[in-house]
């Protein structure tokens, strides 16, 4: 499958992991780290990929790997380093606790590009995922805005652009299930061989 898209792939790994004790992105699904299952369902619809984190170890994956210009300021500043570092007008971000996507899932965030939008993000059971869209560059200058506010939430950035959201469907909701703690990967390991 070929895109002309020029679209930056931004995967967002610099989360602390807390809860899943230890780097989420590496984890292993089916042999593979998280991000890995990532880098495949997104390559094949963008022109460039960076990776947001301060961990070394995701350069094994020899792909572009940028810091947070404002460190510790959670998944804005994330979204800021990564559309700050884009050389694309539209970027497709995606978080590093998501395995189960796939390309065909993501192509419905670029079909729905439209100019006037500054955000487009999927929602599934009633809960929006601003870390699974479309991002325009000029994003950046809002999130940098925030920052310097010392505004950490992510839903205050959605809140003041423009943002179309896109229903999951049913069927489809495990694709954004997010793998937090080994619980989850439990679940998710056993649904994924069942």
């Amino acid at each position: 499958m070929h895109t002309d898209k020029n679209i930056t792939g931004i995967i967002l790994a610099g989360g602390r992991s807390s809860r899943m004790g230890s780097e989420k992105g590496l984890v292993l699904l089916d042999g593979k780290p998280f991000i890995r299952h990532i880098i495949e369902a997104i390559q094949p619809l963008v022109s460039e990929l960076l990776i947001v984190s301060s961990n070394a170890d995701y350069d094994t994956f020899n792909i572009k790997r940028v810091e947070d210009i404002i460190p510790n300021a959670g998944p804005i500043a994330g979204l800021h380093a990564g559309l700050t570092h884009a050389k694309t007008k539209n970027s497709l971000v995606v978080s590093c606790d998501v395995p189960l996507l796939t390309t065909e899932f993501l192509q419905q965030l670029i079909h729905a590009d439209q100019e006037d939008y500054d955000i487009i993000q999927y929602e599934a059971k009633g809960k929006t995922i601003p870390l699974i869209a479309s991002y325009k560059k000029r994003c950046a200058k809002k999130c940098i805005e925030l920052l310097n506010n010392d505004e950490r939430r992510l839903q205050k950035l959605v809140s003041e652009l423009n943002v179309k959201t896109i229903p999951v469907l049913e069927n489809e909701h495990h694709l954004v299930t997010n793998i937090n703690t080994q619980e989850d990967l439990k679940a998710i390991t056993y649904a994924v061989n069942h």
